[in-house]
C-alpha cells in the first residue's frame, strides 16, 4: 500500500484541509514535527494526536492511533469497519432485534442470579458476550465513522 494510503495523520490533516504549516501553527508544533509523524519517522504521543483529532474535527484518527500503536486497544477494542451511517444503523438495529428475539437479557440474569458464572453456564455466557461485542462493535462503527465530530 502505498505511503500516501497508509498514513492516518497525513491523511485527516490533509481532509481537513491543512497544509503542514497551517497545522504546525495551529497545534503549536514544528513543521518538522509535522513532517516526522507524517513520514513515520516518528509516532506522536497521545496527547498531540487528541490536538490532531480536535484540529482536524477527525475523531476517527484517535481510533486509528490508539488501535495502531497500543496492543492493549488492539486486543480490548475490536477492529472496526468503515460502514454508512444507514449501513451501521441497520447492523446495530439486526443485531439488537436479534438479540432481544433470543431473550438475551433473560438468559444474562439467569446467569447472573447467584453472582457467579459457574462451569454449567460458561459456553452461554460467553455466546451472550459475543452478542453484546457485536452491537458494541457496530454502535462504535456508528460513532467512530459516522457520528458528529468534536469542533
Amino acid at each position: 500500500m502505498p505511503e500516501e494510503c497508509r498514513n492516518i495523520y497525513k491523511n485527516a490533516r490533509r481532509a481537513a484541509g491543512f497544509t503542514q504549516e497551517a497545522a504546525a501553527e495551529q497545534l503549536g508544533l514544528s513543521v518538522e514535527s509535522i513532517r516526522a509523524y507524517e513520514t513515520g519517522q516518528r509516532v506522536p504521543p497521545n496527547d498531540v494526536v487528541e490536538q490532531m483529532v480536535i484540529c482536524y474535527n477527525a475523531q476517527r484518527l484517535a481510533y486509528q492511533h490508539l488501535h495502531e500503536t497500543n496492543a492493549l486497544m488492539s486486543r480490548v477494542v475490536p477492529a472496526l469497519e468503515q460502514r454508512s451511517v444507514l449501513e451501521a444503523a441497520v447492523r446495530i438495529y439486526n443485531r439488537m432485534a436479534r438479540f432481544q428475539r433470543e431473550h438475551g437479557v433473560e438468559r444474562l440474569m439467569a446467569i447472573a442470579e447467584d453472582g457467579q458464572i459457574d462451569q454449567g453456564e460458561r459456553q452461554e455466557f460467553e455466546a451472550i458476550m459475543e452478542d453484546i461485542r457485536d452491537i458494541v462493535k457496530s454502535g462504535l462503527e456508528l460513532e467512530v465513522f459516522c457520528g458528529k465530530e468534536e469542533p
